[in-house]
């Protein structure tokens, strides 16, 4: 399966962006969409799974978790929003990460770009940067990768340049 994973768009959406999501085979949100037509456009075209973010309002919040806890291929996602890394989780992250054991967590609102072990926890942490226009990250960053015999494999950033741009 292939997954295209974005978070912290801010109500932006663009054809390039597009391009990506047709490519993918299920798209992933990690939070702060900031607009409904961003997920509607995505949902048109691919599925989604998302999470709402601290700047989602309502209508989005009614219509996407706070968090998703789900398995694809025998691999078990986690995903939120404001999550923090590993040695520097976010508050109770930590031990919903523990209690839950998942192999991938996912979480944006950093607008960093990270993908590292967690060798205590024993699972890979996941933040795609920022997709969107709004927030100090320079490049517009996502992740894409496959998940294939319940492993991740081909995982690649992709950049879709400056912030301003």
């Amino acid at each position: 399966m292939k997954i295209l994973l974005m978070s912290d768009t801010h109500a932006y959406m663009d054809d390039k962006l597009l391009e990506y999501v047709d490519q993918a085979d299920e798209v992933w949100h990690a939070g702060d969409i900031g607009n409904s037509c961003v997920t509607d456009t995505i949902q048109e075209r691919r599925p989604l799974r998302a999470v709402y973010g601290n700047i989602d309002d309502t209508e989005i919040r009614k219509e996407f978790p706070v968090e998703q806890d789900f398995m694809v291929d025998r691999y078990h996602v986690y995903m939120i929003h404001i999550g923090g890394h590993p040695k520097r989780y976010a508050k109770g992250v930590k031990d919903k990460l523990k209690l839950k054991k998942p192999d991938l967590f996912i979480c944006g609102h950093s607008h960093i770009l990270k993908v590292v072990n967690d060798h205590e926890l024993g699972l890979l942490h996941m933040n795609p940067g920022a997709i969107g226009k709004q927030g100090f990250h320079q490049k517009r960053t996502m992740l894409r990768f496959e998940i294939t015999n319940s492993q991740i494999q081909n995982l690649e950033v992709v950049d879709l340049g400056k912030r301003g741009q």
